[in-house]
């Protein structure tokens, strides 16, 4: 029976999607198109609908808000559950929420929504208590890349290991001694050299490589 009084929360999803653009680690934000928070930007969201599982219903709003595919995301994991009572107006709501590594991934205009990717170290004001779940998953995310090889995730197939320094130095929010990073990196046996260069004009060309593996593993010991 169900006790007197008794209002169950609003249970919603959202995605904190990150990529490595122009040496900066970008999150996915949206226009909110309705009441609370009009107009202002946010994580993209929605309800879960019964029936749904957590990730469908993320599929489905990434592709309804964004225009971009759940399966195009190469590293996708529940990030937290954020259930602070008063995160939205509209009542007690519980957001399950993810984090998503990608690479040159590209929205599309749905919904008048406007979504893009910004800097994650300048963030426009965002709805409801979004900022901090985005702090919170660059927070998860430096953690992460110091005991497995996340990283490829927000790499392309191939790079420079200019490139690959560029991205740690991004996630964890400081400059990387260029000696040190390399002979600590290629020491982990993470990745392998590849036989094609990477030309950038006038600039002598650079070896490009690959991660080994191409899905999440632990790594032998901490890269910190």
């Amino acid at each position: 029976m169900q006790e007197l009084g008794y209002q169950a929360p609003i249970l919603t999803v959202d995605g904190v999607i990150l990529q490595f653009v122009q040496q900066q680690l970008q999150v996915l934000v949206i226009q909110r198109a309705n009441e609370p928070f009009q107009g202002m930007e946010a994580l993209p969201g929605g309800y879960i609908v019964a029936g749904e599982t957590t990730q469908f219903s993320l599929a489905r709003i990434l592709d309804q808000k964004a225009g971009i595919a759940l399966t195009d995301i190469r590293l996708i994991e529940q990030l937290y559950t954020f259930d602070t009572v008063a995160r939205d107006p509209r009542g007690h709501a519980v957001s399950v929420t993810y984090m998503g590594l990608a690479t040159a991934l590209t929205p599309r205009q749905r919904d008048a929504q406007s979504p893009r990717f910004v800097p994650v170290d300048a963030l426009p004001e965002l709805a409801f208590d979004h900022r901090d779940i985005v702090a919170y998953a660059c927070a998860r995310l430096r953690n992460k890349i110091t005991y497995t090889n996340a990283v490829f995730a927000l790499l392309p197939e191939q790079f420079t290991l200019t490139q690959l320094q560029d991205a740690y130095a991004a996630i964890m929010g400081r400059s990387l001694d260029k000696r040190n990073f390399r002979r600590t990196f290629l020491g982990l046996n993470l990745i392998e050299a590849t036989p094609f260069q990477y030309r950038d004009g006038a600039h002598r060309p650079a070896r490009l490589y690959r991660f080994i593996d191409q899905t999440l593993v632990d790594i032998a010991r901490n890269l910190d």
